[in-house]
């Protein structure tokens, strides 16, 4: 029958999702970190060859040093600037040590800033690299290679820009003018003057390169880490996953363009000034030690005569993904497409403008939670009209659930008898059981943008919303077991059970105030006919209850909103049609009415 058949498409897919986030929590989580660990271990002697003609060399990892060890084992210069702080090596004359100021590990005061870029020598070392590549030409400067200051310093600031110098005996003299402004944005001038005889022929390269992945990244299957760039036209990805099972990916051919490495909210990327001229871009990996993986990009060639000299200039972004920043710096540097290091998903046209709206909002009022539910209430009220036609019709169909009941046990040995009075009932009460699915699928794919945005957002990081909630973007820190605060008691560390206490079985205060909004919206909807399908909407509000408690403060706040305006929506429908509902029926049993009569 047509209204069973709904009834059970809705369920199967509901189903189908239930069953999806458990797969993902307990399958393909465990078998990603399973899979890092023993990318860890590791060590094969032969690395995955490069395609790609004249690509930068991949370095052998040394031995693993201290974050501080490595940094100390070069000589450096300061890095400082109201946005980052770090150093970067004379050794290779390479930016490999920054910290974000403005952002901390934690929501603690006195946490350490975010790490960004670490010197090569030390676990997880990331870094970019830039310099020349040329066949036959003697003494090209390389990551050994020992630069000297000769302008500037001691520290490169937004004020005082930086001269590096390498002469390398053989009559070639290389000098590097790096520039960094109050922001996250590096310049870097590579001049090479040729003193020889002969002329020299060379080719620009830049490499953002990360030994090892830390084991935080890389698990989120919901926003892409990995390599990033525009190439050849179009946003390129490599996950990391993909990055290790194919060794990497083709080169590209492209006329402009960049490329770097991403993370959830932090980028470091390469973009090469004139982007007019010809590059050769790629992602690598080899399975030396912890594995390298190799963001990189190969410009035209250019050929030096004797007595002249040439220059290569690249920007290099290393910094937090705001998006506002880079829009502006998209337009002011001609990088194409370069917001697009923000994940935004496959639905792009709706996710950009949700999120240019929901920032919009948050400068307003200086709250991101508060804007999540503002933004909530306009969404909302653009799909107000759909959603009172697909909440009309289930209370309708509440409301003949009875009759339907009766229909059923009176012509349950005969089918073709049963679907005709059942065809002729919704006719004489003008209900249509497909209009509640209708408009639900025509506003999924907003729902999922709202979710990308919030997902992606990195306002919502460390933000604070009200009371017990200091971070949007995290779990909410309450729990049952120890009555919300009330006991000075962290269940994680119950002997047995504290890793399922802390873990799975961790629900806050917004998962519950999610379930009871989910278990009230769904009883006002009419039951289904099978005892089965009964009992299955019966636990979907407890089962995603315990699948959402996980999920970041800021989503559940949405979700639990997005509910209650539901229910609102739905009273007032389902009380103008003088259908019974459980929130009338909450009242009475607390003032001891009695029920209306029918």
């Amino acid at each position: 029958m047509r209204d069973d058949n709904t009834r059970n498409t809705i369920i199967f897919f509901v189903c189908a999702a239930i069953l999806l986030a458990l797969y993902q929590a307990f399958v393909l989580n465990p078998a990603a970190e399973r899979r890092q660990a023993e990318l860890a271990r590791q060590a094969p002697a032969a690395g995955a060859a490069s395609s790609q003609v004249g690509a930068p060399a991949m370095p052998q990892v040394p031995q693993v040093l201290t974050r501080q060890a490595a940094a100390a084992a070069t000589p450096r210069i300061r890095i400082e600037t109201p946005a980052l702080t770090g150093s970067l090596s004379l050794t290779g004359a390479r930016l490999d040590d920054l910290y974000l100021t403005e952002y901390r590990q934690t929501v603690d005061k006195d946490a350490a800033a975010v790490e960004l870029l670490r010197p090569e020598g030390s676990q997880f070392a990331f870094f970019a690299d830039l310099g020349w590549l040329g066949q036959n030409v003697p003494g090209l400067p390389g990551a050994r290679t020992p630069w000297t200051l000769t302008e500037g310093g001691p520290a490169l600031t937004p004020t005082s820009p930086i001269t590096l110098t390498y002469v390398n005996g053989q009559g070639l003299t290389f000098v590097r003018r790096i520039s960094v402004d109050d922001k996250f944005m590096f310049t870097v001038s590579d001049t090479v003057q040729n003193a020889t005889t002969a002329p020299i022929t060379l080719a620009p390269f830049g490499s953002v390169q990360r030994q090892g992945v830390p084991p935080d990244l890389g698990k989120n299957n919901i926003v892409h880490e990995g390599g990033i760039g525009y190439l050849d036209g179009r946003t390129r990805e490599m996950k990391y996953t993909k990055w290790v099972k194919n060794g990497g990916g083709p080169a590209y051919t492209s006329t402009g363009g960049w490329v770097g490495i991403t993370d959830k909210y932090w980028l470091t990327a390469l973009i090469p000034a004139d982007q007019s001229e010809k590059l050769t871009g790629q992602f690598r990996r080899t399975q030396t030690g912890p594995g390298i993986y190799d963001a990189n990009y190969v410009g035209q060639p250019v050929t030096v005569a004797p007595g002249q000299s040439a220059t290569e200039t690249t920007h290099v972004f290393a910094g937090a993904k705001q998006v506002p920043l880079l829009r502006e710096y998209e337009a002011q540097l001609k990088a194409p497409r370069f917001d697009d290091a923000v994940d935004w998903g496959n639905f792009r046209m709706l996710t950009r403008p949700i999120f240019s709206f929901l920032a919009f909002i948050q400068q307003q009022i200086g709250n991101f939670g508060i804007a999540i539910l503002l933004l909530t209430v306009v969404v909302r009220a653009i799909f107000f009209p759909l959603a009172n036609k697909q909440y009309e019709s289930l209370t309708k169909m509440k409301k003949v659930q009875p009759q339907m009941t009766e229909l059923r046990k009176k012509y349950k040995d005969d089918p073709a008898k049963q679907q005709q009075e059942l065809l002729a009932l919704y006719q004489r009460e003008k209900v249509n059981p497909l209009a509640g699915c209708l408009p639900l699928l025509l506003q999924i794919p907003v729902f999922y943008a709202l979710y990308k945005v919030l997902t992606v957002t990195l306002e919502m990081r460390h933000a604070p919303f009200m009371g017990w909630i200091r971070d949007l973007s995290a779990r909410d820190p309450s729990t049952v077991w120890n009555l919300f605060g009330l006991i000075p008691w962290d269940p994680a560390t119950a002997p047995m059970i504290g890793s399922f206490l802390g873990g799975p079985l961790h629900i806050g205060i917004l998962p519950l105030l999610y379930g009871v909004t989910m278990w009230l919206t769904t009883s006002m909807s009419p039951p289904a006919p099978d005892p089965v399908q009964q009992k299955i909407f019966q636990f979907m509000p407890i089962i995603f209850t315990f699948i959402m408690a996980p999920f970041a403060v800021g989503l559940l706040i949405y979700w639990t909103w997005s509910n209650v305006l539901t229910l609102l929506q739905q009273y007032v429908i389902m009380r103008r049609f003088k259908v019974d509902n459980p929130i009338d029926q909450l009242i009475r049993k607390v003032t001891g009415k009695p029920a209306p009569a029918p």
